[in-house]
């Protein structure tokens, strides 16, 4: 069983002990400590609640909404939501702040509670510590009975977060429906299967084919949005002769495209693609992670803008886009992260943005694929011992490759001319990742193995 407890959330598989899972202990104090900070530092007792469609989702929902009660915060739960979705009704209720309860694209024996501060943004390094301090050393007081906190159950925000993304500027309605899109949808029977094919409804796409869209939980195949895992969306497009098929994880902040021809359109694109339309109407900077696709500081330049790269994690590349004014960003596992919306990954703002995109561009998807800078991605990884100094390991690949553009914001990437390779310690496993690209699958692997090749020959 694992818990793991980070500067964003607590996330763990069900069951077994405490502090060695998420128990409902660990449930309870986590959600108390960061309820009294949130109440303690801005005097506001309302908190927003909600939580994706896995099976251990009503009974944690039923741990947290008592133990902010218990505290003494009213809260606002949404029931069956997204993560972008809360993010989204946190600022609109004027709420110190929200829990999502969500494991993203973990199994289903995982879940965990996702923090946000008043912005509906995930809170910061420091603002997490605190949190993960006062939950283990549960140096706070409960509520007496009168000062227990309410409950409100608001079902709204499903056609709030939808009226959202149909209000921005470029957004088009209007082309989505003349282009008469044929869409097949898979939503791992979360709650993406409520809230993507409503979006598409409201977007005028009348022919939606859904599979895995029950919202009970069970999910049919691994949730992480991957090729060998979306075998069920690409036979489901080819057999509809659909123009697309789109893939979210369980929180619907992750969001993939399969193209016509059944084959994936790529995570690693999906931001590149929406970009490339923003861009077009909007002259401005982006922002990905390291680990993210170069495809995208192409587009961005060729559109006239300014291309950065933040460390791994939403949060820093939220502080980066803000940092550099950016006018879109987000990550390579398919997160966009659209500030004219909210600063947070949404998949509905995603679809919005593409179907209006492919509307005028009047092409098959594999075409416009084809179109964009072509690169692909290698993932590798090095298992640690405890005697390496991993510290140590990556100073001396600096010095190694000091005569190179490198970065070491977050572990090292190293920018070669046609390819990169970025190096980084888990924070959840004893390896070390390494992501390398290239413009062809060749060179990716060639980079990668000689980067592997030298580090192993530096441990001895």
């Amino acid at each position: 069983m694992t818990l793991i407890k980070s500067i964003s959330g607590i996330r763990g598989t069900i069951g077994g002990k405490p502090g060695e899972s998420l128990t409902p202990i660990d449930i309870v104090k986590f959600t108390a400590a960061f309820g009294k900070i949130l109440i303690g530092k801005t005097g506001n007792k309302k908190i927003v609640v909600g939580r994706d469609a896995r099976e251990s989702g009503e009974m944690v929902n039923n741990l947290v909404i008592g133990t902010l009660q218990s505290i003494g915060a009213e809260v606002v739960d949404l029931g069956l939501s997204t993560t972008p979705t809360v993010e989204i009704a946190v600022p609109l209720e004027k709420a110190a702040g929200g829990i999502i309860l969500t494991a993203s694209h973990n199994p289903g024996q995982w879940n965990a509670l996702k923090l946000l501060n008043h912005e509906g943004e995930f809170i910061s390094d420091i603002e997490g510590k605190e949190v993960l301090a006062l939950g283990e050393s549960l140096d706070f007081d409960f509520a007496e009975v009168q000062e227990l906190g309410q409950v409100v159950h608001d079902q709204s925000y499903l056609q709030k977060h939808i009226d959202a993304v149909l209000a921005l500027e470029y957004v088009d309605v209007e082309a989505i429906k003349s282009a008469n899109f044929k869409v097949a949808v898979d939503a791992v029977n979360s709650s993406g299967g409520i809230f993507i094919p409503a979006l598409l409804e409201a977007l005028g796409v009348d022919a939606v084919y859904q599979i895995h869209c029950t919202p009970n939980g069970k999910f049919p195949h691994n949730p992480e949005p991957l090729k060998e895992n979306l075998t069920d969306l690409s036979a489901a497009v080819l057999e509809h002769g659909a123009d697309l098929g789109i893939a979210v994880d369980p929180d619907v902040d992750r969001l993939v495209f399969m193209m016509e021809d059944g084959e994936l359109f790529g995570e690693e694109y999906t931001l590149v693609a929406v970009a490339d339309y923003i861009l077009q109407h909007q002259k401005g900077n982006t922002v990905s992670n390291l680990s993210s696709t170069r495809a995208l500081r192409d587009i961005t330049q060729k559109h006239g803008g300014a291309y950065f790269a933040a460390a791994v994690g939403e949060v820093n590349v939220v502080t980066k886009m803000k940092e550099v004014d950016a006018v879109i960003g987000g990550e390579g596992n398919g997160g966009v992260i659209y500030p004219a919306s909210h600063y947070g990954r949404d998949a509905l703002v995603g679809v919005a943005i593409f179907l209006s995109h492919l509307a005028k561009l009047g092409k098959k998807v594999s075409l416009y694929r084809a179109e964009l800078p072509q690169y692909f991605m290698s993932k590798n990884k090095i298992t640690l011992t405890p005697e390496l100094d991993i510290d140590n390991l990556l100073a001396k690949m600096q010095e190694k490759y000091a005569h190179e553009n490198h970065s070491v914001i977050d572990g090292l990437k190293i920018d070669f001319e046609n390819e990169w390779v970025h190096l980084r310690k888990s924070n959840t496993e004893p390896i070390i990742r390494i992501y390398s690209e290239g413009q062809t699958p060749q060179a990716a692997e060639a980079i990668a193995e000689r980067i592997i090749a030298e580090m192993k020959e530096i441990i001895g």
